[in-house]
């Protein structure tokens, strides 16, 4: 049966300008144009985890899209696709299931060299490190290791230098997984669904990213929260967006990623939406996102 008083997924209003009240009850930034990394420069990637263990938030769809639109500045970059599920790579057009090699082996076996597992996309300057269901197996048998906690960051050190920013995308929960993705990372970038139920669960994970700079990554800090599936038709949608913005302040991301068919026909494509629908709302909230993440990151 049709739920007649759900929203349409229809394409949002316009992006509102610089200095303009933005969806956050914020002025908008004047963010300038990115420029491209000095090549003369030699690479060290800084590392971002797209982060929350509620399911369903928009990490996987932030992640390749955020990646997509930080590639067309100039940047290489790394999607390291940290979920067993594998959806990360399916968003970008490849078969879990018929993968030869994965993150896994990368984990496990010290004889699997990076250059044989990386592939490319469809967008010139972003790979990917896919995964599948093996990467569940992994998070068992890294129990009994020695340092368990930092396996990620060894495999990603061998490939930082190829690199000016790779993305981790998180599995949503709390485990071994999402600990060595935290202990790896510079800074956590927190997607946010504009709903309840998902604001009542960044406590737990402000919580457990204390910890691990407590206790493994003294370095990490949280780059941001960014408000995703936002429909400002809903009153709801506003709300829990001003009550983030109350708990966590300047954290909180300018830009807001709102709903649009687009991204669910970009999953089915394999692609990312600034190739699938170039001049789309979803394409201009991504590059603008990517905008905010080189400006809170300078020399990134």
């Amino acid at each position: 049966m049709t739920n007649t008083n759900a929203p349409a997924l229809i394409e949002p209003e316009p992006m509102v300008g610089a200095g303009e009240i933005g969806p956050t009850g914020r002025p908008m930034p004047d963010l300038p144009a990115p420029t491209p990394p000095d090549p003369s420069h030699p690479k060290r990637a800084l590392i971002i985890a797209m982060c929350n263990q509620k399911g369903g938030v928009g990490k996987t769809t932030t992640t390749i899209n955020l990646g997509a639109a930080l590639a067309e500045t100039g940047r290489k970059v790394l999607l390291v696709d940290f979920d067993p599920q594998g959806s990360l790579s399916v968003g970008l057009g490849v078969n879990p299931h018929t993968l030869d090699t994965s993150i896994y082996d990368l984990l496990l076996n010290k004889r699997t060299a990076a250059e044989d597992v990386i592939t490319r996309t469809v967008v010139p300057g972003l790979d990917l490190l896919p995964s599948n269901i093996d990467l569940a197996a992994a998070e068992v048998q890294l129990v009994s290791e020695v340092a368990r906690e930092q396996t990620l960051r060894r495999v990603l050190t061998k490939v930082r230098h190829s690199y000016d920013m790779i993305l981790i995308d998180c599995a949503p929960s709390l485990g071994l997984l999402t600990i060595n993705a935290l202990t790896a990372a510079d800074k956590v970038l927190v997607p946010l669904e504009c709903e309840f139920f998902a604001l009542r669960g960044v406590a737990l994970l402000t919580d457990t990213i204390e910890k691990v700079q407590d206790r493994l990554n003294p370095e990490l800090e949280v780059l941001g929260i960014v408000g995703t599936m936002y429909d400002a038709r809903t009153l709801h949608s506003r709300e829990v967006l001003e009550r983030v913005v109350e708990a966590f302040g300047e954290t909180v991301f300018h830009s807001v990623i709102r709903r649009t068919i687009k991204f669910p026909e970009t999953q089915v494509a394999g692609e990312p939406i600034t190739t699938y629908a170039p001049s789309s709302a979803g394409t201009v909230s991504y590059r603008l996102l990517a905008r905010e993440v080189l400006f809170r990151c300078p020399g990134a």
